[in-house]
Order: C-alpha cells, then structure tokens, then sequence
C-alpha cells in the first residue's frame, strides 16, 4: 500500500483496517489453513478490492502476518521498558528489535524479498519500529519535527536492513552486528547531547 494513501482521507481507519486484514491472516495462519485474498476479504467482511488496495498479493500478506505474529505490538514495547531515560529506552527498543530480526531472519529475508519484487512501486511495511519510536518520544521536550526527524533516523540502527547490510556487505556475524549498532545508537545520542548543550 502506498504511503501516500496512507496519510490521505482517515489515516486511522486505514490503519485499522490493515491491522484487520492482518489479523484475519493470522487466523488463518495459526490455524494452518490455506487461504488467498478472497478468503481474507470474506472472513474480514470488507471488499476484496479494499484487501488488494493494501497486499498486492498473497505472498506479501503471508509473509508479513508470519512476520507480526512473532512481534509485540509497538505499545506492549513501550509497557515494558526498564530504562530511566530516554538513550535506555531507546537502547531497549533497538535491542528488541535487533534479537527479533537474528531470531527471524530467514522470514525477514523473504518477506523483505517478496516485497522488493512486488509489482507494486511504493510497498508499505508495517512501520512498528518507526511507530514504537513515536511513542517513547512523545512526551520529550523535542519538537513536533525532530521527534518525527528523530524516529526516521533512529530506525536506521535497528532490524533486519541494518543486519543484511553489517552481514552482507561489512562481513560481520551476528554478534559484532548488534554491537556496532549499539555503539552507533550510543555515537548518535552522544551527539544530541551535545547538540543540546550547544
């Protein structure tokens, strides 16, 4: 689904009723059943061309309710976070979502390969780390536009591009993956403290 679309008209009935189709995948996903996208626009009760507006096709469906029913939701995140300020948390939040993508990350692959070759032009992912973000930034003294600037680049040191990316092309194992985004999260809040106390 297009991310324009996303923010046109009712961005929050959209997103429901993404999470709706997801949902109704999970279903049929748990309860190892075949299904295709008719099946997901009947169950659900909304129009197959609604399902098609947000999953092209099956495969990208599949793999991303795979993909969700491994995940907490962005708010289960934020409910158990131990740190005291915000770097903590968001150390947290990164460390969560580095482990989920190693634990995954044969799925990840896929779902991220599925979509690549997508025929459609603009895919849009589910955005949690993005999301999970917003929220432990919410009540910051940051502005509306660097809490929107800040969980846009604080998203680059977590999940499964970063991994491909230190694994792939830098030929890092796992363990100096998660360390040398740790340390790259750690560089960058070093630089807002900084940048604060200008």
């Amino acid at each position: 689904m297009s991310k324009s679309y996303l923010k046109t008209g009712r961005t929050n009935q959209k997103l429901e009723t993404r999470k709706e189709i997801l949902e109704t995948a999970k279903y049929f996903l748990n309860n190892g059943l075949d299904f295709n996208l008719e099946d997901i626009a009947k169950k659900a009760g909304i129009s197959r061309a609604t399902v098609y507006r947000y999953f092209s096709n099956i495969d990208i469906l599949a793999s991303e309710a795979g993909l969700d029913i491994s995940t907490k939701s962005p708010d289960e995140i934020i409910e158990n976070l131990n740190g005291d300020d915000l770097e903590n948390n968001v150390l947290e939040i990164q460390d969560y979502y580095n482990h989920l993508a190693l634990d995954h990350e044969k799925l990840f692959r896929k779902y991220l390969s599925i979509v690549l070759d997508s025929n459609n032009s603009t895919p849009k992912r589910g955005a949690r780390r993005k999301h999970t973000l917003q929220l432990v930034l919410k009540d910051t003294n940051f502005t509306d536009e660097e809490k929107e600037k800040l969980s846009n680049l604080l998203t680059i040191f977590m999940g499964i591009e970063p991994l491909i990316v230190t694994k792939d092309v830098c030929g890092l194992n796992n363990k100096e993956s998660i360390e040398l985004m740790e340390w790259g999260m750690k560089l960058l809040f070093k630089g807002l403290i900084h940048d604060k106390n200008k």
